[in-house]
């Protein structure tokens, strides 16, 4: 009896990726397949594929992590179906959760693969992950911002120099700067460190300036419509909008607001048993700086949006963390209606 094939057989490659090596396990659709180590580079992983199935239906699957997207694009160009995971979603089952090596993790993504349990995280076009590396690069430089500051002023502390009440704030003037140069030590050497961690300062302060200058200039050329749509919601300035436009992508992407707040992380996470049910709170899964970047956001949008600031009163009495969420919350919403429906956001009025 002659037979014949009624399906194409499919492979399922799980890769767990690292700098020097990767550690590959491929199943195929009827067996549970082999794992194997080979060399960081794409073309080695088609070469073996094309040689041993070369009739199969490929599909890859491996975890975001710091090697980016390159490899995903290389087994796209290739015709293959490929994830890029966020590794939470790999589930781990009894013993799995307590062991972990570099073949076991390739072995649970084929298998997840296989039966069809992952979702690929949102893959940014090229041009937008590069201008999100732009992005990521300043916020980096406000974390060094923040810190020589602080490490100024300890110095000052720990020498028993008193700050002049007028400058004793947040805001680094050009006077407090002037008189921080002029601060007199009893030995040189305090001296030379304070000049040094001043000249740390001016150079990461020049470098925040000129980064967001570049960042805004570029969304504002190339992402003209949606850069201006969201610049005209209270509260969105220009670095948040260019956030917006650099993380989260084009909102369009997201079906509803559920959708969108899910992903940036402003949705309680909920406990249910039975007849019980209680609110843990804020999800711990977010997009995390922009979920921050929107909390500020709603601060100055409840002093300049009276339909936002009665939103805010309107909740007075509760635990303020929980009222600015919920703000931000709306935030979002609007956010979202305005990249929708393409149309600016106008103020509201209370009558």
């Amino acid at each position: 009896m002659k037979t014949e094939q009624t399906a194409q057989p499919k492979l399922y490659i799980g890769i767990d990726i690292h700098k020097r090596s990767w550690k590959i396990h491929c199943s195929t659709d009827l067996f549970s397949g082999k794992s194997f180590t080979m060399p960081t580079k794409a073309e080695v992983l088609h070469d073996y594929v094309k040689k041993h199935f070369k009739e199969y239906v490929v599909t890859t699957a491996y975890e975001a992590g710091c090697c980016g997207y390159y490899a995903h694009r290389c087994f796209e160009s290739y015709g293959w179906s490929s994830l890029v995971v966020n590794p939470a979603d790999i589930h781990r089952k009894g013993n799995e959760k307590y062991t972990k090596t570099d073949k076991i993790d390739a072995q649970l993504i084929s298998r997840e693969l296989k039966d069809g349990r992952l979702d690929s995280i949102h893959i940014p076009e090229v041009e937008r992950e590069q201008l999100r590396s732009l992005f990521r690069r300043r916020n980096d430089l406000v974390k060094d911002y923040r810190r020589v500051k602080s490490y100024i002023k300890m110095q000052l502390l720990y020498f028993g120099v008193i700050i002049p009440e007028e400058f004793d704030n947040d805001h680094w003037s050009h006077k407090f700067r002037a008189w921080v140069d002029g601060v007199v030590f009893d030995y040189p050497t305090a001296r030379e460190t304070l000049d040094s961690r001043m000249r740390y300062f001016r150079f990461i302060d020049k470098e925040i300036r000129d980064v967001s200058t570049k960042l805004r200039a570029y969304c504002r050329k190339h992402y003209k419509k949606d850069y201006y749509l969201l610049r005209s919601i209270p509260g969105i300035g220009g670095i948040v909008a260019c956030g917006i436009l650099c993380e989260l992508g084009d909102l369009r992407r997201f079906n509803n607001i559920k959708h969108l707040s899910g992903y940036v992380g402003l949705v309680p996470g909920i406990h249910q048993s039975g007849d019980n049910q209680r609110s843990k709170g804020i999800t711990i899964r977010a997009h995390r700086l922009m979920r921050s970047y929107f909390v500020e956001a709603s601060w100055q949008a409840i002093r300049t949006d009276p339909v936002m600031q009665s939103y805010y009163r309107k909740h007075v009495g509760k635990n303020v963390k929980t009222i600015i969420i919920k703000v931000a919350r709306k935030l979002l919403s609007r956010t979202l209606a305005v990249i929708k429906t393409e149309t600016p956001y106008s103020i509201g009025v209370i009558e």
